[in-house]
């Protein structure tokens, strides 16, 4: 392997490591706090993308204001799924499948609404973090790519700050650890609902902005980053963040080292045998933790 090689797969890795790891840590919280599975996670990416993109085409095409976009847009589209898919059935029998074939619904109907509305074509957002790049010992690193590290970085690093400080990120937390205990101390489930799906939403539509610096914004472009999602939250252990973010790193060396060395067709083969593998011998994932009380 030369020494380009490897500087792709370590490059690789972690650009996908930290986009994927905001949409499996998304996934995560939601689960182990709502316990709701939110497949409607791709038509959420899907809509953060397209608010960025309105932003960008008919306001302004400056970076910060785009990434902004993007996040209100995702945050505003986790609302609508707690509005339409937890709220009305949080508290109903068989609440997991019931949640889950609703979010599925909603994900079916909110893409064919994108289709309808913006139409089949890709749209591609300019540059949000200028053209620039950084070289030292014959190693480049672009601006798209540093640009997407610190931003996935520092919005993470921000989320976990506010659940860890305020007082609603603390109620989000004691969800986390025992819904059923936070309801009985008086944390309001449906009211830290809201909160808990506009910050995954939130991270779902960051994620959309950073990776249509590779890919475009399309009504069906969300399907991929949800498949990768899911996977990083089932591997990480659905409920832990640092599962997922091990996951992440995990998946993304995996399509790394696959792209590179065998090539971009095999990835999803090669992601899902090592998911099968893993959980196989850890059945709860590398760092689950999947609550008694959410099983019974």
């Amino acid at each position: 392997m030369s020494a380009i090689d490897l500087w792709f797969i370590i490059n690789s890795t972690i650009v996908l490591a930290t986009i994927y790891g905001t949409l499996g840590i998304g996934i995560s919280i939601t689960w182990s706090s709502l316990g709701l599975l939110n497949l409607a996670y791709g038509f959420i990416f899907s809509l953060g993308g397209y608010g960025a993109w309105l932003v960008a085409q008919y306001l302004t095409s400056w970076g910060p204001a785009i990434i902004v976009a993007g996040i209100l847009s995702g945050a505003f589209g986790g609302v609508i799924v707690c509005v339409l898919a937890f709220i009305p059935m949080h508290d109903k029998p068989n609440f997991t499948v019931r949640g889950l074939v609703a979010t599925l619904a909603i994900s079916l109907i909110g893409t064919q609404a994108l289709l309808w509305y913006f139409g089949p074509y890709a749209r591609n957002l300019p540059p949000i973090f200028g053209d620039w790049d950084i070289s030292f010992s014959g190693v480049v690193l672009t601006s798209d790519i540093v640009g997407s590290v610190l931003a996935s970085i520092l919005m993470l690093a921000a989320v976990l700050k506010w659940m860890r400080s305020s007082r609603r990120g603390l109620e989000i937390r004691a969800m986390m650890m025992n819904p059923h205990a936070a309801s009985i101390v008086g944390i309001g489930v449906r009211r830290t609902s809201f909160y808990v799906m506009a910050i995954t939403g939130g991270l779902a539509g960051l994620a959309a902005v950073l990776l249509s610096q590779t890919y475009y914004v399309s009504p069906f472009g969300g399907l991929m980053p949800m498949i990768k999602g899911v996977s990083i939250a089932l591997l990480g252990g659905l409920g832990s963040v640092s599962g997922a973010v091990i996951a992440a790193i995990i998946l993304a060396l995996a399509e790394a080292l696959t792209a590179s060395q065998i090539g971009g067709q095999y990835v999803l083969i090669t992601q899902f045998l090592l998911i099968i593998a893993i959980l196989m011998i850890r059945p709860r994932g590398i760092a689950g933790i999947l609550d008694k009380a959410r099983e019974a």
